[in-house]
């Protein structure tokens, strides 16, 4: 699990994704909307995967991917990133996360 928090806290935006998700893949091109360039960790094509997706599980993100990681903090998943975004609180966490400058 400390691989995990050590990876989502190296850039301002991470995100742990499969690139066969299709939520994952909405996920990303909402932050890229905002102006993010979120560093992306395709878990299906790393060697530690598995692993990885089994510290997400135990971070309770149900299912694993996408995980979203801004500003050094664990979000959470899909509903948790569009909720923040229909609430209007997205923006101003990228912005505070130094991931986007206005």
């Amino acid at each position: 699990m400390e691989a995990v928090r050590r990876l989502g806290s190296e850039k301002p935006v991470v995100i742990f994704s499969k690139s066969n998700c299709c939520i994952s893949h909405a996920i990303k091109m909402l932050l890229s909307s905002f102006g993010a360039n979120p560093t992306v960790y395709e878990l299906d094509q790393h060697p530690k995967g598995q692993e990885i997706e089994n510290a997400l599980l135990a971070l309770g993100c149900h299912p694993s991917v996408p995980a979203v990681f801004i500003g050094k903090l664990f979000v959470g998943g899909s509903d948790e990133v569009m909720s923040l975004n229909v609430q209007g609180k997205l923006k101003p966490l990228l912005i505070k996360a130094n991931a986007i400058w206005m």
